[in-house]
């Protein structure tokens, strides 16, 4: 069993996993980063500084008319938190844009450099062994 899961994390499909995720979650914080610090900055612009996170509607329960969010969870009461799935799906549809711009020019450069590696000629090969050996035979056949 112990040389069952050797063989298992030897194989290069375990490693590459792991390095993908390890990847992944450091290129979470950057995509992350980007949405909170740059895009939707932008966006509060473009919709006049509306901040969906705080609309809520009370289903049940005492909350303070111009309570945030936050408030009126900590006061026990049942909401519908519409804002915040709003802004989930706004941030959501960012990522997932900004994901697709970052595939989109990783492709554009791996096959530039596949045109490159096509494009650029190949050394002529040299003579076989064979064929230095014939030559070698022709030689020592014509100095005899």
């Amino acid at each position: 069993m112990i040389n069952e899961f050797k063989a298992f994390i030897a194989r290069g499909n375990v490693v590459e996993l792991a390095v993908g995720i390890i990847i992944g979650a450091a290129f979470t914080a950057i995509v992350n980063s980007m949405v909170v610090d740059l895009i939707n900055p932008i966006i509060g612009l473009l919709t006049g500084g509306v901040d969906f996170t705080n609309k809520y509607l009370v289903l049940s329960g005492e909350v303070p008319a111009g309570a945030s969010l936050e408030a009126a969870r900590e006061a026990g009461a049942a909401i519908f938190a519409y804002g915040a799935f709003i802004m989930a799906v706004i941030n959501f549809l960012i990522i997932a844009w900004v994901v697709f711009l970052i595939v989109k020019m990783v492709n554009r450069m791996q096959a530039s450099i596949i045109k490159k590696e096509e494009a650029t000629p190949e050394a002529p090969a040299g003579p076989t062994q064979e064929e230095l050996l014939a030559q070698i035979r022709d030689l020592l056949a014509t100095r005899a």
